[in-house]
This record gives structure tokens, C-alpha cells and sequence, in this order.
């Protein structure tokens, strides 16, 4: 039988900080975004803050009111990455198996590790000991055999704890939890399944996956598998590099954007990138997808196929354009734009064109964004750019690194 933990930094951004700074310790603490930039939400809170009712995703005025005394400081993405390498040297005393998901989280596969380092509760209590004494920093770990139930044992009991589910206390343990407690249960998800009067992890194991396929699709049949303990999924290797899905980049504007112009200047921006970043992966987008943020910070999602597979730019932005303006009902002023290539083909795949594709021209163009692409490489991303993005587009720090962590699970 498997032997799996799922290590989860408690607090993760919170606990570092108070640790470096240990005149935070014991006070209620949130990592927040800039409110000049207007990213001003709690990216992560600590205890005592979660206690008060302070919440991640909170606007940081909320945050205030729930918690009166709450010290406010801004990340530092370069300590968290440290730490969270640091803490992975941790989990490579005991195997190569161990799968990131998120800057915070593992998957650790100890199966082969148990003739030497003992039970797999036992590697976990090492663990959560050495992460406490060597860095400052508390986990949580789940132990199953399998990855799911991991990740559900590492959310029972925080912080600083252990829970494991075996093959034998499973149905008592897992299945009276809220259906939305099993990953990949989002709120629309959990919302269709409660329709149909399906509540907890032991309801979805209960019904008939041939019902779950015909509510949800293939991935409903994901979820009876995940719910009856029948998980096979592995740990990917600490090498393993996770294919990429798709290529996107967003932002959160530094005031409103009030007309389509003005929402087209971030589009093609932020296209720029897009095309960049596929030809440095060697992909090519078969589609295009947008995500609209009004100032009532609802979101609407929009998505369209491409007429053929390119990398082009000026093509993912007019798809987005077009997008946007077929879509988008003006009730609202636009606050965050995100623009996305999806499904995604290696560039030297063959395509059929039609009759009427004018393929010169596209090749054209081509060639003429790859020559862009490689000044800007060369000389900085500002040394040539469409001249519709000069003066103010109102986009903050527009030369900004991109942290990119995996999260996903791989068959």
C-alpha cells in the first residue's frame, strides 16, 4: 500500500514574516497587496487575524474592520520562494517523490522510504519537527495512501499537526465532510451538487457515477473516484516540469478603465507578453480566453476558438478585443483585465488552412513579431512597443517579474 503525506505550510506568507520580524509574533498579522496599485487584499493572514475574522481575498479596509488591531505588511515573494525551497530540502532527506502544489504545499510519496526512515507517521513527525526547529515554520501534514485523502488529512488539524486516513477509518473521517471539502469541489460545483441533494464527500461516493458523468461531464467520474477512496493519481518526481495548459497574464489596473479604448490598449499589452512567452515554450494558441473584473469585482469569463493555431499577438488581441466587445455590458467601470491563450499545440504541428487563409500574410507577420520579439529580448521590453501604448495606459509597473507556481495533479 501507498504511502503519501500532504505538507502544508501553516500561514504560510503570515508565518514568515513573524518570523523574520519577531516583534510580529503573537499579534494579529496580514500579508497584504499595495492599495496604491490597487491590489489592496489580505493575501494571507495569521491566527490570531483568522480568529478575528479576517479572511484572504479581503479587501484591506475589511480586514481592518474585522480586526481593529491588525498590523498590515506587504510581501516579500523572494523570502517566501526561499523558504519554500528551504523547506522542500526538508522533504528530500526522505524521497525524490514530491510534487509541489502551490508555494506552500507538497506531495510527498515516502512508500520506498519506509524500510529506512521508518512508518510513514513517523517520517511525518520528523518532518514537522524539523520544519519547526530548522526554519521557525509550522506544517501541517496529511498521511494516506493516497493523495486526495493526504490533502484532506493536512486541512483537519492546524496548524502544527498530524492526521492520517487509512484504508480502514476512511468512510468515518472522510465521507461525513462537506462535499466542498474534496479538492476540485469549487463553489459551482458543490452549488450542482447540492441541487440534486448531494452534501457531503459520502454522497458523491454514494451516487452512481454513471449520474455524476451525466451532471458533471468526465469530471464528475473524477469525483466519485477521488470521494471512494480510489485516488491512483501519482507524485510526480522532484524534476518533473508540469506541461504548460495555457498562457495568460493579467492586471489590476491603477484606476478604472471607462471605455473600450482604454480597454484595448490594456488588451494589446498584455498580448504582448502572451506572444512572447509562446514562442519562448514553442506553442502556438488554438483559442483565446478573457477575464473581466468590474469595480464591483464580479467577474465574467469570455472565450472564443481561432479561425487557426498561431502565436501572434496582434491576432490573440483582436480576438480579445472582439471578445470584449461582443461581451462585456457596460454597467460597471473595468477595474482588472486578464487575457489567456488556450488550448495550446507544440508549434510544429500541422494545421489545415482553409481556401481563403491568407497564409503569406501570416507568415508575414510572423516574422515581423518574431523580429519585434527579439529586440525587445535584446535592448528591453520598452525599446519597441505599438505606438497606441505611449503616454499613460494606466497599468502600475509595467516591466513587473511574473511568479509562476505549479498546481496541478498529474495521472
Amino acid at each position: 500500500m501507498r504511502a503519501i503525506l500532504h505538507s502544508d505550510l501553516n500561514c504560510f506568507y503570515a508565518s514568515v514574516e513573524m518570523m523574520l520580524d519577531p516583534t510580529l509574533r503573537g499579534k494579529a498579522v496580514a500579508v497584504c497587496g499595495s492599495t496604491e496599485n490597487r491590489h489592496g487584499i489580505v493575501l494571507a493572514k495569521s491566527q490570531l487575524a483568522k480568529q478575528a475574522g479576517v479572511k484572504t481575498g479581503m479587501a484591506n479596509w475589511e480586514a481592518r474592520e474585522a480586526c481593529p488591531g491588525l498590523i498590515v505588511v506587504p510581501p516579500q515573494y523572494d523570502q517566501y520562494l526561499k523558504y519554500s525551497a528551504l523547506t522542500r530540502e526538508i522533504y528530500y532527506r526522505y524521497t525524490d517523490l514530491v510534487e509541489p502544489y502551490g508555494m506552500d504545499e507538497c506531495w510527498i510519496d515516502v512508500t520506498g522510504s519506509r524500510l529506512t526512515s521508518g512508518t510513514a507517521m513517523e517520517i511525518a513527525e520528523e518532518i514537522r519537527k524539523a520544519t519547526r526547529e530548522e526554519l521557525g515554520l509550522t506544517v501541517s501534514i496529511g498521511v494516506s495512501f493516497n493523495k486526495i485523502f493526504a490533502k484532506l488529512g493536512s486541512d483537519m488539524r492546524k496548524p502544527d499537526a498530524i492526521t492520517e486516513i487509512t484504508p480502514e477509518n476512511y468512510r468515518d473521517k472522510v465521507w461525513p465532510l462537506p462535499a466542498s471539502d474534496l479538492l476540485y469541489v469549487g463553489r459551482a460545483t458543490a452549488k450542482k451538487l447540492a441541487d440534486r441533494s448531494v452534501y457531503t464527500i459520502g454522497d458523491i461516493a454514494a451516487t452512481d457515477p454513471a449520474f455524476l458523468r451525466c451532471w458533471l461531464g468526465i469530471n464528475g467520474v473524477a469525483l466519485w473516484t477521488f470521494a471512494s477512496g480510489n485516488d491512483s493519481s501519482r507524485v510526480m518526481h522532484k524534476d518533473f516540469v508540469s506541461p504548460v495548459k495555457s498562457v495568460g497574464h493579467g492586471i489590476t489596473c491603477v484606476t478604472d478603465l471607462h471605455d473600450e479604448d482604454e480597454v484595448w490598449k490594456v488588451i494589446l499589452e498584455l498580448s504582448q507578453d502572451i506572444g512572447h512567452k509562446l514562442r519562448l515554450h514553442g506553442l502556438m494558441a488554438n483559442g483565446v480566453q478573457i477575464m473581466v473584473r468590474g469595480n464591483d469585482l464580479g467577474f465574467r469569463q469570455f472565450q472564443a476558438k481561432l479561425p487557426y493555431a498561431t502565436r501572434s499577438q496582434q491576432e490573440i488581441a483582436l480576438t480579445a478585443r472582439k471578445l470584449f466587445h461582443e461581451n462585456y455590458v457596460w454597467i460597471n467601470p473595468v477595474r482588472a483585465v486578464t487575457v489567456r491563450a488556450i488550448n495550446l499545440a507544440p508549434e510544429g504541428d500541422p494545421q489545415q488552412f482553409d481556401l481563403f487563409t491568407d497564409t503569406e500574410k501570416i507568415e508575414k507577420q510572423d516574422r515581423l513579431e518574431t523580429t519585434v520579439d527579439d529586440i525587445r529580448r535584446r535592448y528591453g521590453k520598452r525599446a519597441i512597443f505599438a505606438a497606441a501604448l505611449m503616454g499613460d495606459i494606466k497599468m502600475p509597473d509595467r516591466g513587473n517579474a511574473e511568479i509562476i507556481m505549479p498546481g496541478m495533479m498529474y495521472s
